[in-house]
């Protein structure tokens, strides 16, 4: 039992990764993409255009409102785009804003 969850677990994550991009290789949308382990020279050849939201030293997520922004990625370098930004992969209490209390000096 352990020894099948074990081996399963990581083929599932693959999969799934791979299913996120080959969907938004195909035409899916998303707000922005997210590139992991992008090349040294990527951000380099990026367009103008292309506006750098979040990075970290093994990962970029880039937004850009004109077309094509995966193939234009994928021409820049990387290896592997995924969806970035995506509401529905943000749980619902995350994204409410929390009511504010009233003070005890406004009553």
């Amino acid at each position: 039992m352990i020894r099948a969850l074990l081996i399963s677990v990581p083929i599932l994550v693959v999969v799934w990764i791979a299913i996120l991009a080959i969907v938004l290789r195909a035409g899916g949308e998303a707000p922005a993409v997210f590139v992991p382990f992008p090349p040294e020279d990527f951000i380099g050849s990026l367009a103008r255009d292309i506006s750098i939201t979040g990075a970290s030293p093994i990962s970029v997520t880039l937004h850009s409102d004109a077309p094509a922004l995966v193939e234009r990625i994928y021409a820049a370098g990387a290896w592997l785009v995924l969806p970035a930004g995506l509401e529905s992969c943000i749980p619902q209490f995350l994204r409410d804003p929390k009511p504010s209390m009233p003070s005890a000096a406004s009553g």
